[in-house]
């Protein structure tokens, strides 16, 4: 990895050009590790491509004076829909890692969602953003486990809590660097030796896994937004919202866990159909520009969450890089908004403003 850089590169005119600066500023490794996919690359290639397929309808002569990227979600007033996704070891990427994008986040007047896999303390983190955070939890093999890291999270500030179910044993697909590590976790647990017929993965990897009544006992836990991310199928979202969760995350982990699953996109109108405001709907996989949020928000999501180019920003001009990337995204998204003639978030989802090719 070469020396992180402190200024924003010149020839920057959206979020994907800060690609080619990120992967000069990286090791092939965390390069690798962070753009990867499942797989052949089937769903991840799809998360970007499917945005093409919709096509925006202009509105040219509508007044849209006043028009702004505002929202409120659990009572907090955003700027703008875009949420920076949790992704592990940040510091693969810059050597302040969290911190850098925490400041990013709040100096945008958006939001940071920090992942369980962070390389640095949730103190230090929430610290340098000098606001409430959320907190993306992953299940830690046992109630009592989990439920240790979920109180650390809550104790320090963290007000919304984000439970990430597609990757329901979570492990690290990079030899870490020693200086590199989850510092939030507990030791693995040790996995229960196996009889001769039992399977390695479903009585040995996926007996520490998550199922629908730990979803239960940890919206018991926890009284403050509960918002599961994942879910792409219709039963499964009915399920949560049975339970009283208070937010769904549409996502397929950005094509990194299961190859060939359903676009992120090309599910999300028919769960908003199923969720019909009972919850908040975000939505994750694919986004790259401002326009591609728009899209999003016109087939149902509230908010989106950025993933990928905000880590660009990050390896190749740290928080000023990651505040860079959101400017330009929500710069983007207001143009297109302008020009579909919509002036809020909500109408984009009220007018016809995109349409879905066949």
């Amino acid at each position: 990895m070469v020396e992180n850089r402190a200024v924003i590169p010149q020839d920057i005119l959206t979020a994907t050009d800060y690609q080619t600066h990120a992967k000069a500023c990286l090791s092939s490794e965390a390069w690798q590790y962070l753009e990867a996919g499942a797989g052949k690359g089937v769903t991840l290639a799809a998360n970007s491509t499917i945005f093409d397929d919709i096509s925006l309808m202009p509105r040219p002569l509508r007044n849209v004076k006043g028009g702004h990227t505002h929202l409120t979600l659990f009572g907090q007033r955003f700027e703008h829909p875009l949420l920076l996704a949790p992704i592990a070891y940040q510091r693969l990427f810059h050597q302040d890692g969290e911190t850098m994008t925490a400041v990013a986040a709040s100096a945008q007047a958006g939001q940071m969602v920090v992942s369980s896999l962070a390389s640095q303390t949730v103190e230090a983190i929430i610290e340098a953003a000098q606001q409430p955070l959320w907190f993306q939890l992953y299940w830690q093999g046992d109630r009592l486990r989990t439920l240790r890291l979920l109180k650390r999270a809550l104790s320090c500030g963290y007000n919304a809590i984000m439970f990430t179910v597609d990757a329901p044993v979570k492990q690290a697909a990079i030899t870490l660097p020693n200086h590199i590590q989850a510092v939030n976790l507990e030791s693995p647990l040790t996995a229960s030796a196996l009889h001769p017929n039992q399977s390695m993965v479903f009585d040995g990897w996926m007996a520490q896994a998550p199922n629908w009544d730990d979803v239960a006992w940890l919206r018991d836990q926890i009284k403050g937004p509960f918002l599961i991310k994942g879910l792409l199928h219709l039963e499964d979202v009915e399920k949560s919202l049975e339970l009283g969760c208070d937010g769904l995350v549409v996502s397929n982990h950005g094509g990194r866990v299961l190859d060939t699953v359903p676009s992120s996109l090309s599910v999300l109108p028919a769960i908003a159909k199923v969720v019909s405001g009972k919850a908040c709907i975000l939505f994750d996989s694919g986004i790259r520009s401002g326009q591609d949020a728009f899209k999003a928000l016109a087939l149902g999501a509230d908010a989106l969450m950025i993933g990928r180019p905000y880590v660009w920003g990050l390896a190749s001009a740290g928080a000023l890089g990651v505040a860079h990337v959101v400017r330009l995204m929500r710069d983007e998204l207001e143009m297109t908004m302008a020009l579909s003639g919509t002036r809020t978030l909500a109408e984009i989802k009220a007018f016809n403003t995109v349409i879905l090719n066949q």
